[in-house]
């Protein structure tokens, strides 16, 4: 087993556990949706590491450029993405030979991280939202809103539509290794 379809198993149990307490409802919705639920765990968790590079970086050796430093950290994040997408979130997805895919992957990727730093580029150069012209607090909280919030949602959302149309375009070309079934889901328990 690969260590990304490692990380990408332990995933699968993790999430498999949470959905195992949600209420029957709640859980076939989720299940039925399962692509997206997957792409959205995976995107948190690349959310966290962007965060953390980010200021890493931003409080370390590119505290004067902290576009440079969203745009790294969003590259390190997207690195991490790919192997998660595509052994997990996407897995059934395919179509494409792995070559073709991985380019694909990071040349919307890369388009992705464009659209994750114009917000933090205007709020930053065209509102003036900066150092000397706001407090450090204010243009931190800026820089957070605009880069790391609301940057990241447009990403993401460019990212899953692309990705489910260009880089992962036929639902069933890899066949399914497990399906997980919960005991509240069947025919007796929901007679009950």
């Amino acid at each position: 087993m690969t260590d990304g379809t490692a990380t990408a198993g332990r995933y699968g149990r993790i999430v498999g556990r949470l959905l195992a307490v949600l209420p029957g409802p709640a859980r076939r919705y989720l299940v039925r949706h399962r692509e997206v639920l997957k792409f959205l765990v995976v995107g948190g968790t690349c959310f966290v590491i962007t965060v953390v590079v980010n200021y890493a970086l931003k409080l370390t050796v590119l505290h004067e450029k902290p576009i440079a430093a969203l745009t790294i950290a969003t590259m390190v994040a997207t690195g991490v993405s790919y192997v998660l997408n595509r052994e997990w979130s996407f897995k059934t997805r395919g179509g494409r030979q792995r070559h073709h895919e991985a380019l694909l992957f990071f040349g919307i990727s890369a388009v992705g991280i464009v659209v994750n730093d114009i917000p933090m580029w205007i709020a930053r150069y065209v509102l003036d939202l900066r150092v000397p012209d706001v407090s450090r607090l204010s243009q931190e909280v800026s820089d957070f809103v605009a880069g790391i919030i609301l940057g990241t949602l447009l990403a993401m959302a460019f990212r899953l539509w692309a990705f489910r149309r260009w880089v992962f375009p036929h639902p069933d070309a890899r066949p399914r290794r497990t399906l997980v079934t919960f005991p509240a889901d069947t025919d007796e328990s929901r007679a009950a």
